[in-house]
């Protein structure tokens, strides 16, 4: 199987294809939805899912979780995944890119670096309230509407509307979330991320990362280890690992070609550099990855 690509937004009916935003009703997108989650995909946006009423699965990376009533997931650019959702399910998928949310503003966003989007996509889903749920599909329905028509300041307004849902969807979470109020951390740990993401079939060491951002290898370590509570070459290492792992569940490939895309030269080194970073080797997770797929 091809390992897959980066997927673009899904079509909308509104007339302004450029807008960086996009809300369906899962009822009404069924055949796209499914269409668009063939088979396990990435893409260069967020993606919030809310699940008001139904069932299906959702897969994120290795990972497959069951969509109950009033739960939300939340899938980040490159994020791996597959949305499966039955006949009669009901709810929203809201897409935008990670620019839109401050498009225009010159003040740092506090709540999108705050790491609300990291940790709700890591997590299993959130279960909302049903009052709060009723509230948000209120913002919902206004989102939708104004995606569809051509008023003056449109973008303003799903921007607002956008912000306020995501608010309610903060304030339902119940895993603890990184309140950073120095602002230059949190940005110096955000490009950290960016980088990483951008370089890490190339750049394995702190240092590499260190001198892009201008600080010192102990300096960037420091930062991230305060902010993530995990020192930055662990940042690399997992990502390196995630996209190993990735490769063997999604495209069956082998250890020579995993080893070769991911830039190590050495086969042996890259054997040990997955063993000592997952505490199994290669050929064990690729074994169990057939078995799970067989099942």
């Amino acid at each position: 199987m091809k390992f897959p690509e980066y997927s673009s937004l899904l079509k909308s009916e509104s007339t302004d294809a450029a807008l960086p935003f996009r809300i369906h009703a899962i009822h009404k997108m069924g055949a796209d939805i499914a269409a668009h989650n063939m088979i396990p995909h990435k893409q260069q946006y967020v993606e919030i899912i809310w699940i008001i009423k139904g069932g299906g699965t959702l897969v994120m990376d290795l990972e497959k979780f069951t969509l109950q009533d009033n739960s939300i997931f939340c899938v980040t650019p490159g994020q791996l995944h597959q949305l499966k959702v039955d006949e009669l399910t009901e709810g929203y998928v809201i897409s935008f890119t990670e620019a839109f949310l401050h498009m225009g503003e010159q003040e740092f966003d506090l709540m999108y670096n705050s790491g609300l989007f990291q940790s709700f996509s890591r997590s299993a889903g959130i279960r909302l309230d049903s009052d709060i749920a009723g509230e948000m599909q209120e913002i919902a329905l206004k989102m939708l509407k104004e995606s569809n028509n051509a008023y003056l300041f449109k973008t303003e307004m799903l921007r607002r509307y956008l912000k306020i849902f995501l608010i309610y969807v903060a304030r339902q979470f119940q895993a603890p979330l990184q309140t950073l109020m120095q602002t230059r951390n949190i940005e110096l740990a955000e490009k950290f991320k960016s980088l990483v993401e951008l370089h890490f079939k190339t750049h394995r060491k702190v240092a590499d990362y260190a001198k892009l951002l201008a600080v010192t290898p102990n300096y960037l370590n420091e930062i991230i280890k305060k902010i993530t509570a995990y020192p930055a070459s662990h940042h690399i290492r997992q990502r390196i690992i995630l996209e190993a792992k990735r490769r063997v569940a999604y495209a069956d490939e082998c250890m020579k070609e995993v080893a070769w895309y991911l830039g190590f030269s050495d086969i042996a080194h890259f054997s040990k550099f997955f063993k000592n970073a997952t505490g199994t080797t290669f050929t064990e997770f690729r074994r169990e990855c057939l078995v799970l797929t067989s099942s």
